[in-house]
């Protein structure tokens, strides 16, 4: 499903029609956290959230926290919902055995980096994941989950859309208003290029948590994108971002495939895209996200381009962590 355009735009005639709505969505919302029965798990929790549907940047700068903390000599593991997935858990992933559709692709992606917990109950999913041994939980998009005492959150923005049309879902893409969503945050992550940032910046209200910005850039790998014929695809709420990635590097798009955020790689939808390639001559390329939701049989087939996120500053961030962790 694509983000409506108008959520990304001056409000107008529907997002105020549909502002109702939105007020419902909010207190529904607010209502969830207010009751949540918040446990503590024995080891402290790294929130990565955002106040916005779709994508913003949260899994890699839970790739990029969990770096961090690996850095530090600490022994993290990332709990998530499972979004995509049948597993309801408390459930380790084992990326040998476990598919996209055991436990959805981010998961997945994110168990080549550390130790990931799924579980739709949030609060076993930290127990189980705090009786395995480790140091520190990162919770991943658990922002309006009430189940957990959050030591540190984060809310991670796409610094070219911000927070849309300011509008509670379905009027806009926010899951709850920007003063009472930031009121509980104690970061904002801010990814995207500098023009962007600094525009995000001003439209902060003056009461707002401290404020650290970050980059998303291909990993270097040694693959020489240059000289690359591709016909690339994505599954991810922005494929446009990837697309653009893609011709910042040389490669010469022959296609390009938007496909709807999370879409499940049917054998007949790559079938069609192998046929595209090899008619055009081409190579096919996807993210790291869509590539953990490819067959088996196909991973040879398609080449992969990772992103990391490198952040501007870090000292904000540090402190921050260090504050969580005690």
């Amino acid at each position: 499903m694509r983000a409506p355009q108008f959520w990304y735009s001056p409000p107008g005639v529907l997002a105020q029609c549909l502002a109702p709505l939105g007020a419902m969505y909010a207190t529904a919302t607010a209502r969830r956290l207010a009751t949540g029965a918040r446990i503590r798990p024995g080891l402290p929790v790294i929130c990565v959230g955002n106040l916005s549907v779709g994508g913003t940047g949260k899994t890699p700068t839970v790739i990029a926290l969990v770096e961090r903390l690996q850095a530090q000599g600490l022994a993290p593991t990332v709990l998530s919902r499972g979004y995509g997935g049948r597993q309801s858990g408390p459930h380790r992933v084992d990326a040998g055995t476990d598919s996209a559709a055991d436990v959805g692709d981010e998961p997945l992606l994110l168990s080549t980096f550390a130790p990931v917990w799924v579980s739709r109950d949030r609060a076993a999913g930290a127990r189980a994941a705090a009786a395995s041994g480790v140091d520190v939980i990162v919770l991943d998009d658990g922002f309006q989950n009430g189940d957990l005492t959050h030591d540190l959150s984060i809310v991670v923005v796409d610094a070219e859309r911000g927070f849309g049309n300011g509008h509670v879902l379905p009027a806009g893409p926010l899951r709850e208003p920007v003063p009472t969503g930031l009121a509980r945050a104690d970061l904002i992550l801010s990814i995207g290029a500098p023009k962007a940032q600094s525009e995000f910046a001003a439209t902060l209200p003056e009461a707002t948590p401290e404020l650290i910005t970050g980059q998303l850039a291909p990993l270097e790998t040694g693959m020489d994108w240059g000289a690359l014929r591709g016909l690339a695809f994505a599954g991810i709420a922005r494929p446009d971002r990837f697309f653009a990635s893609l011709r910042a590097l040389g490669v010469d798009l022959v296609e390009t495939h938007a496909l709807d955020d999370h879409q499940p790689l049917e054998p007949a939808l790559m079938r069609r895209l192998l046929g595209r390639a090899r008619a055009t001559g081409a190579r096919l390329v996807t993210t790291e996200k869509d590539a953990v939701r490819l067959p088996k049989s196909l991973r040879t087939e398609v080449l992969t381009l990772p992103v990391r996120l490198s952040f501007d500053q870090t000292a904000a961030l540090d402190t921050a962590l260090a504050r969580a962790l005690g």
